[in-house]
């Protein structure tokens, strides 16, 4: 079976400055990875990379034994969410969102999942119909990771997805993610500062001056 992802010399470069360069990494289905690193160091633009929000500049990157550029973008992003830092919610409520993805795959909206999630996350029933405009950024955060989770992916990349929570609903999202990751086999990327993250981590791929150091 191949690796879930294969990275072969990726290099990524904007207006002439190198940002990652000669990038090796395998990840298989199942790990909780974090990528870490000082600010600047390239780690978000790695996570985009496999997210195929960019295109690398040179190198390989292929996706269950697929170069990531031959697979049809609506296709791969159904197998691997990109979760963002700031997620842009639409619609008027909660529920709006959380339709959103069964809508494009044309299947019926379970409204029991939603609520058993948004339970499990920290969030009350009622979450379903309240108005997006009312939500903190906390709960904005939340509300975009249970999107993500609506049909599960194979892989789920965060981008610092716990930085507007405070520490009791950053270890209630903890909590959640490690639970689904070990009933749903699913692959967690991650690029966090978070010191219990790393911890929590089976691997960790440290992101220095554009380089993989370990």
């Amino acid at each position: 079976m191949p690796h879930l992802f294969q990275v072969k010399d990726l290099a990524y470069e904007v207006a002439d400055k190198e940002i990652l360069k000669d990038i090796q990494l395998i990840v298989n289905q199942g790990e909780d990875v974090v990528i870490s690193g000082p600010s600047g160091s390239g780690k978000s633009t790695l996570l985009k990379l496999l997210g195929s929000l960019l295109t690398p500049t040179a190198g390989q990157l292929t996706f269950e034994g697929r170069p990531i550029k031959d697979i049809e973008p609506t296709e791969y992003r159904k197998a691997v969410s990109y979760c963002f830092q700031n997620p842009q919610l639409f619609g008027e409520t909660v529920k709006d969102n959380l339709v959103f993805p069964y809508e494009i795959r044309q299947q019926t909206f379970d409204e029991e999942r939603s609520l058993l999630l948004l339970e499990q996350i920290g969030l009350s029933a009622d979450f379903l119909t309240q108005p997006i405009n009312g939500l903190s950024g906390g709960e904005k955060q939340r509300v975009g990771l249970i999107r993500h989770l609506q049909i599960m992916p194979k892989v789920l990349l965060l981008d610092e997805v716990t930085s507007a929570l405070d520490r009791q609903s950053s270890l209630v999202v903890r909590a959640f993610l490690k639970k689904i990751q070990k009933d749903h086999q699913l692959t967690l990327i991650r690029v966090t500062h978070v010191q219990e993250e790393i911890e929590q981590a089976t691997r960790l791929v440290k992101v220095v001056s554009g380089r993989i150091v370990e």
